[in-house]
């Protein structure tokens, strides 16, 4: 009875040590990894331009301001049409009529005006035409349109919208060059590489393509769209 009783325990011993030997192994193979990134890049063209037109006319009366800003108004989608930007693309967003005789600190010598402020934006996907237009807004203050800076964007603001059609192909690539990075790292290091640990898809960033201080990804239409993903491999 002792006899089996031993070779019981002993038998629990063995088992036991072989356990603890094999979770220790996994344990520190589970520490063998290596952490790598795969950067994936496209240059795109925006499709989506949004250009905010202020401008302001004066008057002494109310009436007098009304009829220098229809005319405005109507210069500013005269010249639009020209571009061969359709109304349908234009639409009055901000309307702001201040009289200067409400303001207590105004000069008595002052003469007495209403101003009328008017904000018209255009949004359309033929981003090509608002680049011309905004290279002849000139012609804008030669008809007699005051153009105001004062409020937003002074210029076009050019966007992509379609990055969701070049996402699944772009974490593709990402996921390739980070794999390929992983395998030469097991290489150099003499190890094999072992399955996936983690992934991080990472943030996508759409940059201005051709960066240079005070420019923004959003004032050009030409951009480039990345991301970094990250990967971590076991090394066996």
């Amino acid at each position: 009875m002792r006899a089996l009783v031993a070779l019981l325990i002993g038998v629990s011993l063995i088992v036991s040590a072989s356990i603890l030997r094999d979770g220790l192994t996994g344990l520190k193979t589970g520490d063998r990894y290596v952490t790598v990134k795969g950067v994936a890049e496209q240059d795109v063209d925006a499709d989506l331009a949004l250009w905010p037109i202020r401008f302001a006319a004066s008057g002494n009366t109310l009436e007098a301001a009304r009829e220098s800003a229809s005319r405005s108004r109507e210069s500013v989608m005269a010249f639009l049409k020209l571009q061969a930007i359709p109304d349908d693309a234009v639409e009055l967003q901000r309307l702001e009529v201040m009289d200067t005789r409400a303001n207590p600190y105004q000069s008595e010598h002052t003469t007495p005006k209403v101003i009328i402020s008017q904000t018209l934006m255009v949004r359309t996907d033929q981003v090509e035409r608002i680049r011309q237009a905004a290279r002849n807004v000139s012609d804008l203050v030669d008809s007699g349109v005051l153009l105001q800076s004062d409020y937003g964007p002074t210029g076009p603001t050019y966007l992509f919208t379609r990055l969701n059609d070049i996402k699944p192909r772009m974490i593709q690539e990402a996921t390739a060059a980070a794999l390929e990075s992983a395998r030469q790292f097991a290489r150099d290091a003499d190890a094999t590489l072992g399955g996936l640990r983690r992934a991080n898809q990472g943030v996508f960033q759409i940059l201005a393509r051709d960066q240079a201080p005070g420019i923004t990804a959003e004032q050009q239409p030409f951009k480039t769209v990345r991301v970094v993903s990250t990967f971590d491999y076991y090394l066996e």
